[in-house]
Formats: structure tokens, C-alpha cells, sequence
């Protein structure tokens, strides 16, 4: 087994996957919206939120009832420079460009991100309320014994401020809203933001003034419309996942992309704390309810502008109910940002790093955070991201030298006995079944295991492919440049200098390797792997072309050393048989 049929088991493998992608879509049909939950909105505006358990009575808080809220004057609020868009208050922060709108994030941009390398960029925009690539992160309130404010209507800001900057010298920022009911209940919900995260705490606090019992639910939820993706093998975001996610302690992480949303069926799940998402390829949002919150996940479609398709991930809960003269609170945060794994782990959330989503299946996705872990600290050691993925290939390589060390030994012990091999090839001539038979008595008698080159290999493909996700997925990787001429590892080489050095890495390594047992129209393919998959990988990204030119080349070096030191070691069944002398 060699360096060239390792790239060509993985391209199989990739092959059978995108096949596999592509079947499944032609598969699904395209989802609706249930009539019934139309029918119901339509007939009762409480019942706009499907899914929403009934109103518990539950315990009364104790309290006194507070004064109503005061209109105070807030830090940060700065003078509109400009007449904002009707409704909207604009808020700044070091990370975050936002537009709120009472009960909905309407607009978000990632101010440090921007969307291309190019001088002036705009930022990344995750949250847009243009109706051509709508997506918000919305919340309100339902009640089915009083009125409630939804993320439609209700809730107006508590100031005249329009716009909010978070001062040099403050960590935080809040920015109040406030609904005022007619039966004297009201709510205030305070957007409070954190200096350097991407995690927004959404506070909302009930107070009752009225002479009766105030029961509702909180929801909150997040819909959009799926964004056109660029396609082929050779970009990112075709292998990222496009969908929903969520994950609840009793049932674990679940993923499902938009297309499978109609297959999917009704997801009505009930459960305390975890946390629901929408992913793209780098960038996510999320909604995190607090650890004790019982609340219900689903999953719906819409009909967005022009008759297209929208998807909505929601939770509905906790539900509070509020005495007479009490108040009660409820919060949670919501995540706008980049899949930024050291900021996600600091929200100390059970699985939310599962959202930076390396693989649906298990053993990718922990061999996934494994090597992105190493990568990390290379990187704190290099302070490059290109040094660092070739600081990986070493590390990974030595841990799998035993492996390649057999995998070596048993291509220089083939090797030798390749000379011999062509004599029973040579001897039965076109009769395959007794040249078959004969080589594997000859590897039987010099134990010699014919597949001890690929086993070695196979193993590896795991961590190869988790690999391969990381340096996909990794979104500390967008934009960073290595050295020279490599200014985005996630961008194709421009010179294609890496893919050549692939190819001659490649075409190096076959020629140390032995071609035992192939016919010359094998060998001919074999010659050809290196061109066609220099070709294959031209248009990748050039962190991934690093990897295998580096991973190639310390397999080449690895190959060529631990060959000659096998192959000098002289074979007692080889000595040459003295000859005897007759009396």
C-alpha cells in the first residue's frame, strides 16, 4: 500500500459520500407548511406559537410589587447620527453591529469578521431583515387567559434612545424594552451585551399590578430563509451543515438540515436546559434557556416573501405564573457570532461546541475536537495557523509512526521479493488462477502478509477525514494567511505552487513504491494517480493542499528511510544455498 492508493481510498470515499448526499436529495420532497397550524393561527392568535404546552399554575413568587419602570437615562446611549430605520434601535458593541426591534434581533453584523479579504469589506451579516435573505432571532409571550406581547408587536423601547454604543469604559451594555398591557401586567425585557462576546443575555421580568392570577409562556425561536449556496467539491460550505440543531440532556445532540425538514416530521421535544441552533458554514446562532428551564422544541416551515420557503427551530417555556403584587423573571442568551470554540466552551453550555460541527457521526466529531485541541495550542505556540497545521502533520505522524513503521516494513519486504514475484508471473504467463495461487504460497512460505501495508493505512482514514472536516469547519482558519504567496488558508493557491509540490511529492513516493502482482494496464493507471489527483485537489483550499503536501512529504521521507533500513537487512531464507560437493 502506498502514498497514492491512500489518496485514492480517500477519494473513494468522498466520492461515495457526495453520491450518497446527492441520492438523499433527490429523495426528499419539498416541505409545506401544515395546513392545520394555518387553520389554527388563523382562528385563535394565541395559538400562533404551535406546540406551546398549556399554561401550569405554578408556584407564586413573593415579592412586592415594584414601581413601574422608570425611563432612567442609560450609559451608552449615544445622539442618532441618522434617522434610523423605522422601529429600530441600533446597538454597538466591539464585536456586534445589531438592530433590535422590540421582540426580535432583526439585523446583526460581525463587525471583526469581514466577508472578504479585500480592503473596505463589509462584515459578515448573520441576522438580516431583508425579506430576499430574511433571518431573526425573535421572542415573545403567550397567554391563553391575557393578552401578551410576541416578538411582532408589544414590546417599544423604554427610552426615546434610537441608538446604543457600549463606552470605552464599560463591560456592558443594556438596552431595556417595556409592553404595558391593559390589565396592569407588564413586562421589561433588558438586551444586556458583554464586552468581547457574541452571547446576548435576553432578560425578561413579569410584573403583576393586576387583581388576578397572570399565567403565561415564553418562546423563543429562530427562522430563516436558507441562503443560496455556492456548490461544488471543491468549496467549503458544500460540505457544512445548513440546517437546525438542538440538544437536550435525555435524547443527546440531533441535526437536520432544511431539506429535511418535511422527512422529519413533527419534533415536539420536551426537555430541561440544553439549547437549539441554526448553522452555516463558520457562523451560528442559538438560543440557551437557562439549565432548570423546562422547555418544548419543534421544528415548522412558513411561507416567507414571494411564496418561499421558511424554517423555524423553537422553544416554548418556561412558563411562569405571577400573583397578584408579584414579579417573576426569566432569561436566556442568544448566541450571534462565529463558531469560535474557545468563546462557546467559556458559555460552560453542555455540547455547545457540538454547534462548531465536525461530523454527524460520533467518532469524527470527538476525533474532530481532539485534533482541533492540538491545533489550537500549536497555534499559541506559532501564532500562525499554517505552521501550526504543519505542526499537526508532524504530531500526527508521530503518533502513527508504529503504524507506518509496519506498513513500511511489509512494502520493503515486497519489494525484495519482487524480482521473484515476476518469475511466476513470467512462468504462468495469462493463467491468473495459478499466478494467484502461487504468489500467496510464496507469501505463505517468506510470511509475508499482503495486506500489513493497507491495514495501517485504513486505520488512519479516520483521523485523516476528522482532519479534513477541522480544517474545513475551523473558522480561526477564515482569512489567515501562512507565509508568501498563501495570504487565506481557505482560499485555493493562487500560484498553485502547493498543488505541483503534491504532485511531485505523490509521484516520488510511487516510485518507491513496489507494484507487486498489478498487469501494465494497473501500472499504467497507478502512474497516472498522481497527475489526476494534483488535478483533483487544484482548486481546494490551500490549508488542506498544505496538509497532504506536508503529510506527503514526511511520508515520503518516512517511507524512504524506514525502506532502506528494511530492505539492508539480509533474509536468511535468501542466502544463497552452497554448493555440494559429490564424493
Amino acid at each position: 500500500m502506498n502514498q497514492t492508493r491512500t489518496f485514492l481510498i480517500f477519494a473513494w470515499l468522498m466520492v461515495a459520500t457526495l453520491l450518497w448526499m446527492e441520492w438523499g436529495k433527490e429523495q426528499r420532497e419539498p416541505a409545506t407548511t401544515a395546513a392545520a397550524t394555518i387553520e389554527a393561527v388563523a382562528a385563535d392568535p394565541a395559538a400562533a406559537i404551535p406546540g406551546a404546552p398549556a399554561a401550569d399554575a405554578a408556584a407564586t413568587v413573593p415579592g412586592a410589587v415594584p414601581a413601574a419602570p422608570q425611563a432612567a437615562p442609560l450609559p451608552g446611549v449615544a445622539a442618532p447620527s441618522a434617522a434610523p430605520a423605522a422601529g429600530l434601535v441600533q446597538v454597538r458593541t466591539d464585536v456586534l453591529d445589531l438592530a433590535l426591534r422590540g421582540g426580535a434581533v432583526a439585523r446583526a453584523d460581525l463587525v471583526q469578521f469581514p466577508q472578504t479579504r479585500d480592503e473596505g469589506s463589509a462584515p459578515v451579516r448573520l441576522f438580516d431583515d431583508n425579506p430576499a435573505t430574511f433571518y431573526a432571532a425573535q421572542s415573545g409571550w403567550v397567554s391563553q387567559s391575557s393578552a401578551a406581547p410576541s416578538h411582532e408587536s408589544g414590546f417599544v423601547p423604554e427610552s426615546a434612545a434610537t441608538q446604543y454604543v457600549m463606552p470605552a469604559d464599560a463591560d456592558t451594555l443594556e438596552v431595556p424594552f417595556v409592553w404595558h398591557g391593559a390589565d396592569g401586567v407588564s413586562i421589561r425585557r433588558s438586551y444586556v451585551f458583554t464586552r468581547g462576546s457574541y452571547a446576548i443575555e435576553v432578560r425578561d421580568t413579569v410584573y403583576n399590578k393586576s387583581p388576578s392570577l397572570w399565567q403565561g409562556h415564553a418562546y423563543r425561536q429562530l427562522v430563516r430563509l436558507p441562503q443560496a449556496l455556492k456548490t461544488g467539491w471543491t468549496n467549503p460550505e458544500s460540505f457544512s451543515l445548513y440546517g437546525a440543531t438542538w440538544f437536550s440532556p435525555g435524547q443527546g445532540y440531533e441535526r437536520v438540515r432544511y431539506s429535511d425538514f418535511a422527512d422529519e416530521g413533527p419534533v415536539n421535544v420536551r426537555q430541561t436546559g440544553g439549547w437549539l441552533a441554526m448553522l452555516q458554514h463558520h457562523f451560528f446562532s442559538a438560543w440557551i434557556p437557562a439549565a432548570t428551564d423546562e422547555v418544548t422544541v419543534s421544528l415548522h416551515t412558513m411561507p416567507g416573501a414571494g411564496g418561499a420557503q421558511q424554517y423555524l427551530i423553537r422553544e416554548v417555556g418556561p412558563g411562569l405564573a405571577v400573583a397578584p403584587g408579584d414579579q417573576a423573571s426569566t432569561s436566556a442568551r442568544l448566541w450571534v457570532g462565529p463558531k469560535l470554540v474557545g468563546q462557546i466552551k467559556a458559555q460552560q453550555v453542555p455540547n455547545l461546541d457540538r454547534a462548531v460541527d465536525y461530523s454527524r457521526f460520533s467518532v469524527f466529531a470527538v476525533l474532530g475536537e481532539w485534533l482541533f485541541w492540538i491545533l489550537d495550542k500549536l497555534h499559541g505556540l506559532f501564532q500562525n495557523w499554517g505552521w501550526s497545521i504543519i505542526g499537526l502533520v508532524v504530531v500526527v505522524k508521530g503518533i502513527m509512526y508504529p503504524l507506518s513503521k509496519a506498513q513500511y516494513q511489509s512494502m520493503a519486504k515486497m519489494r525484495k521479493f519482487q524480482p521473484r514475484i515476476q518469475q511466476l508471473k513470467e512462468r504462468y504467463g495469462d493463467d491468473k488462477q495459478k499466478f494467484q495461487v502461487a504468489m500467496m504460497e510464496l507469501y505463505k512460505k517468506e510470511k509475508i502478509n499482503p495486506v500489513g501495508g493497507c491495514l495501517p493505512v485504513l486505520l488512519q482514514m479516520p483521523i485523516w477525514l476528522a482532519l479534513y472536516w477541522v480544517l474545513l469547519e475551523s473558522v480561526e482558519l477564515r482569512h489567515a494567511p501562512w507565509i508568501g504567496w498563501i495570504q487565506d488558508l481557505t482560499a485555493r493557491d493562487p500560484y498553485f505552487i502547493l498543488p505541483v509540490l503534491n504532485i511531485l511529492v505523490m509521484w516520488a513516493t510511487q516510485k518507491l513504491t513496489p507494484m507487486v502482482g498489478m498487469d501494465p494496464m494497473q501500472q499504467k493507471m497507478m502512474q497516472l494517480m498522481p497527475l489526476v489527483f494534483g488535478v483533483f485537489m487544484i482548486f481546494f483550499p490551500s490549508g488542506l493542499v498544505l496538509y497532504w503536501v506536508t503529510n506527503g512529504a514526511l511520508g515520503l521521507l518516512q517511507q524512504w528511510w524506514l525502506i532502506r533500513r528494511y530492505a539492508e537487512k539480509p533474509d536468511a531464507g535468501d542466502k544463497p544455498a552452497k554448493a555440494v560437493s559429490k564424493g
